[in-house]
């Protein structure tokens, strides 16, 4: 208990009243608004996370070396054949869902292997990025036609 005979006051210390404003005389500011006022410009500026260059690259290609799955959607993947096979042939060509599933698999397996060669040529002239001309030579070397 507090003793009220010697001075002391009633209220606990570090009650949960709020700080009252101190006005400066003339200017119509207080000094809780410029507090206020820095605290919200620290808030502002407060920097977002950023992975370095490379970091996020590296992390999709360990996840994506370790799934089986395929990486094209299968939607997009069935409008394009179906679109490619109307310039082709007929109009109104039906295909079997596990043709198109074999069609998607043989495409991804042979743009995997494209890029792979396409990074080992690249690699070879001592570039670390691809270039068209890398996918040039790759094909070229397999025997692929335009």
């Amino acid at each position: 208990m507090q003793n009220t005979a010697k001075g002391y006051s009633h209220r606990k210390q570090g009650s949960d009243k709020k700080q009252s404003e101190r006005r400066f005389p003339g200017t119509g500011q207080s000094l809780l608004e410029d507090t206020d006022k820095k605290a919200s410009l620290k808030k502002r500026t407060k920097k977002l996370h950023r992975y370095r260059p490379g970091v996020v690259a590296l992390r999709e290609i360990r996840r994506y070396q370790k799934s089986s799955d395929l990486l094209i959607q299968k939607l997009p993947f069935q409008r394009m054949v179906r679109e490619i096979a109307q310039k082709v042939g007929k109009q109104d060509l039906r295909f079997q869902s596990d043709a198109i599933g074999a069609l998607q698999e043989a495409s991804e397996a042979y743009l995997v292997k494209l890029f792979d060669d396409s990074n080992l040529c690249a690699l070879h002239a001592k570039r670390s990025t691809i270039m068209p001309k890398d996918m040039e030579l790759a094909r070229r070397i397999r025997g692929d036609t335009k």
